[in-house]
């Protein structure tokens, strides 16, 4: 696949003397010294999937707030205030609107999303990656524009053996209208601006804490019929939001140090996830937690600023710095999580700075191996974690209620399945990650690959598990075990396991250098590739 540098689209660096746009198709690259890069979070992702929601946006400590909007008559107003309400309302449309898409595929992760993404654009199908619920990839909607070449495409795509393609359709007669109340008075629009002077901007969500952010803010319509509250803040700014939630407020410095180092790395290298709403990132799990300015930490905020502007590359490209709580004894490869290109430097490590386990001599692709791996608890960089190992049952009934809402929401087949006969774990990696997992319906039998298995089971928190079955006194199998480890996708570094290696003595760089191997730290400079993307 013919490959090309991929800039942050629209960005500016700022630097400590002047600024410079990047050029479409180039090297991120500007002459100096990287201060700060302004990017764009989505902290309400779907704001108005219920008319109950509110958004009340208040200035803080005496500041005062710009308000810009559009009129109806498509002007920019501007209203200043210290505080506003957002609203959605059900606004009926003059005639009725068709909505409709084809979803190509359906997915838990963005990284297995873009692979399939770029393997539709292959077959010559322009495509874009979204996030109704799941990840989805779709057929472009501004290239497929019209009921007639939606349907064509899908009768193409019949006619060639793909069966998992279907057409998105409904009629619309009304449509969710944002609006915005400031003294008592109601304005609708559908794109907002939201402006401090000086101090941060404090958000108040009838389904969130109230939480305050750096920067501005954003209302804009996103591609499900709602709309999301973004956040355009500075790179340095938002660590602070992410690093002491997601490493811990008293993590030993070194771990905090290689926490931020990773996130600084992480949001750079994935600015494009949300290219489809017209925002960069997301403040959750799938992304990054961010919690804006709420919480912060003076241990983290030392870490920022000891680290400001480095960032972790693996020849001269931001590497892929994927992270888990907890590991469960060995790291896994990227393909042992996700498809798409192997990444070099994500492979199986034993997570200890011991020689507990030798995986060039017992590989835990084997099933014996595996087991008698996860029978062992000490020596490891998160023994003792409540986390490190588990043991978590759950009957046929409820797995199988588990395994109907999944196969529900991918519009699978099988999803009138009645009950799970059996499951049975067909492949592993190295890393002892299941690979496929068979489940034997009254329906018929469905696999399940790689992090599928965790999207379709509510017992599993990691990949990293063997099925011991359950019976009751008749002799009939009424469950399963699920006996593992680890918390999460277990690629690249573990939280927990730094917090022991830092304990240890050991440096930022070190601990990197354990996680993701041959890979550097280096200043943000004018040569560093953010992400290759297919053209």
């Amino acid at each position: 696949m013919t490959k090309t540098t991929q800039p942050i689209r629209g960005k500016h660096l700022f630097l400590t003397l002047f600024s410079l746009p990047l050029l479409w198709g180039g090297i991120l690259g500007l002459p100096g010294t990287a201060r700060d890069i302004d990017i764009e979070v989505g902290i309400v992702q779907r704001f108005g999937e219920t008319e109950a929601e509110k958004l009340s946006i208040s200035a803080t400590n005496g500041d005062s707030l710009t308000v810009k909007y559009q009129d109806n008559q498509g002007q920019t107003q501007t209203i200043t205030t210290t505080q506003l309400t957002l609203n959605i309302v059900e606004a009926s449309l003059p005639q009725s609107l068709l909505k409709e898409y084809i979803v190509l595929s359906d997915h838990a992760t963005f990284e297995t999303a873009e692979d399939s993404a770029n393997q539709w654009q292959d077959k010559g199908i322009k495509t874009e990656v979204t996030q109704p619920g799941r990840w989805q990839v779709w057929a472009k909607r501004d290239v497929y524009e019209t009921p007639l070449l939606r349907r064509l495409l899908l009768k193409n795509l019949q006619e060639k053996g793909y069966n998992d393609p279907y057409l998105e359709s409904a009629i619309l007669t009304s449509k969710s209208q944002a609006t915005f109340t400031v003294a008592g008075k109601q304005y609708k629009s559908d794109y907002l601006e939201i402006i401090p002077g000086k101090n941060p901007i404090q958000v108040s969500h009838s389904q969130q804490k109230t939480r305050r952010y750096g920067g501005s803010l954003k209302l804009q319509p996103n591609s499900y019929g709602t709309y999301t509250l973004v956040n355009d803040v500075p790179l340095e700014t938002y660590l602070r939001g992410v690093v002491p939630h997601e490493i811990g407020p008293n993590a030993p410095q070194n771990a905090a140090k290689a926490q931020t180092i990773i996130a600084r790395t992480y949001a750079l290298r994935n600015l494009r996830r949300f290219k489809a709403d017209n925002y960069e990132l997301c403040a959750d799990t799938h992304c990054q937690v961010y919690y804006g300015l709420s919480e912060t930490s003076p241990k983290a905020d030392q870490a920022i600023a000891a680290t400001k502007g480095l960032v972790l590359t693996y020849e001269n490209e931001l590497v892929d710095a994927l992270y888990s709580s907890t590991t469960g004894g060995v790291t896994a490869s990227f393909s042992d999580a996700w498809n798409g290109e192997e990444r070099p430097y994500l492979k199986a490590v034993i997570d200890s700075p011991k020689n507990v386990w030798d995986l060039s001599q017992k590989s835990l692709a084997d099933e014996q191996a595996f087991r008698n791996f996860i029978s062992l608890k000490q020596g490891f960089n998160e023994s003792g974690r409540n986390v490190f190992r588990w043991n978590r049952q759950a009957t046929l009934d409820s797995l199988t209620k588990d395994l109907k809402k999944y196969l529900e929401r991918r519009k699978h087949p099988l999803a009138n399945l009645k009950t799970i006969k059996s499951m049975t774990v067909t492949e592993r990696s190295d890393s002892g990650r299941i690979l496929t997992m068979n489940v034997q319906t009254d329906q018929g039998t469905i696999e399940l690959h790689k992090n599928e298995v965790r999207s379709a089971f509510g017992p599993p928190r990691s990949t990293l598990f063997y099925l011991d079955p359950i019976y009751n006194s008749q002799n009939q199998l009424s469950g399963y075990a699920f006996v593992g480890g680890g918390f999460g996708h277990g690629v690249g570094l573990s939280q927990f396991g730094s917090y022991n290696l830092a304990n240890l003595g050991w440096s930022a760089e070190k601990i990197l250098s354990f996680y993701y191997p041959g890979t550097q730290i280096i200043p943000l400079d004018n040569s560093i590739v953010f992400w290759r993307e297919a053209e």
